[in-house]
């Protein structure tokens, strides 16, 4: 196939050796650690792409939703877990029908009023529903907050014959803001004992859960201590890794994805103007702690050079060296910020070689499936 650089812009394109030896190390940190690495794939989306983690040896896969568990049950994948609360009549008779062809489908829970769903939905289902409670451990987003909320939510679930508890979950998202590694470090930690404390709460209960599940790619990626008692790690975007991830880990991982973008305008001297905005690159920032980047997107052959604005079909950059050293029409690779909202703007990517010749192009079968 032909070099990167002759694609059609704006295009999503990966670095496939770069991503794979990402891949292999997030494995071999789960190994040494002897838990299950349960990557989650909403960061590439791609089918293909989870099916080489779990070559490398990954224990299922997580999802965000009910139609990308759907992709991945259909290109192979047996062992999803849903990490998201699921609500609505349509998803859980979809995620019955999974169930049906054989498929190991496991999805989030933390509220009676959601149990209450769930219990009547699955009434006359084959299989009872496989959930998995959220603990909130800091991010202030969904989950359960406290243990007498989780006690309560377990007193209903003794009598509740269609729902089946297999573990609980959680996400320590507020990495990302810790002010530097060893912060990240420590709110893992504190996660993951909190995480614990409501898996010794439903032990106690008299359930017999197997999955203590924990996530975030910059705790785990900077080689936090894992506990005893936690049986899997969610890491998203390990496999890329983009601008904000670059910075957590200070440049020891590699970052594979990127957007290839084409000098469209040079209106004053210092202004440039690229073929692809918001639609293509989000207009997502990250300001605070280990993850924070200055601008909307780095410029990979320009040093210190980033986006400045973002609009639907522009990127707008103010920079007199930049603007002195390209030329209408040139092509240029940028980073994203966060490259997780960025791949499913695309349908597709395009794998390269250490030559930047295009090996493969994949669909990101994923991409928009937000039901």
């Amino acid at each position: 196939m032909n070099n990167y650089v002759e694609l059609d812009t704006p295009a999503l394109v990966v670095d496939r050796k770069g991503m794979e030896e990402n891949m292999r190390r997030m494995q071999d940190y789960a190994d040494r650690h002897h838990v299950n690495l349960r990557p989650h794939t909403k960061t590439h989306k791609t089918p293909e792409l989870a099916l080489k983690q779990q070559e490398f040896g990954c224990k299922g896969i997580a999802v965000a939703k009910v139609g990308e568990a759907e992709v991945m049950a259909e290109a192979g994948l047996k062992d999803i877990l849903i990490a998201n609360e699921i609500v609505g009549e349509k998803k859980y008779q979809r995620i019955q029908k999974l169930a049906e062809k054989g498929i190991d489908i496991k999805f989030g829970l933390d509220s009676i009023a959601q149990a209450e769903l769930i219990e009547k939905s699955f009434e006359k289902a084959s299989k009872p529903a496989q959930c998995v409670i959220e603990i909130e451990v800091g991010e202030r987003r969904s989950g359960i907050v406290e243990e007498e909320e989780c006690q309560k939510l377990l007193d209903y679930l003794k009598n509740c014959p269609h729902i089946h508890l297999r573990g609980v979950f959680s996400h320590d998202g507020d990495s990302y803001s810790a002010k530097d590694i060893e912060t990240a470090r420590r709110k893992s930690v504190i996660a993951q004992e909190r995480t614990l404390k409501f898996a010794k709460m439903c032990r106690e209960n008299g359930f017999d859960i197997s999955i203590v599940g924990i996530g975030s790619t910059p705790s785990l990626a900077n080689d936090s201590d894992i506990l005893e008692g936690i049986t899997e790690i969610r890491p998203g975007t390990y496999p890329f890794m983009d601008a904000s991830q670059d910075n957590a880990m200070n440049h020891t991982w590699n970052c594979n994805a990127f957007v290839l973008a084409t000098v469209m305008s040079k209106p004053t001297e210092e202004r440039v103007i690229l073929d692809v905005g918001a639609k293509g690159l989000t207009m997502q920032s990250r300001s605070e702690g280990i993850c924070a980047v200055e601008g909307l997107g780095n410029l990979i052959d320009y040093p210190g050079t980033h986006i400045d604005l973002m609009y639907d079909e522009h990127a707008i950059i103010y920079n007199k060296k930049f603007h002195d050293s390209v030329k209408v029409g040139d092509k240029v690779r940028i980073v994203p910020v966060h490259i997780c909202p960025v791949v499913n703007l695309y349908d597709r990517m395009y794998l390269i070689d250490e030559n930047g010749d295009v090996e493969k192009e994949l669909t990101i079968a994923c991409r928009g499936k937000l039901q």
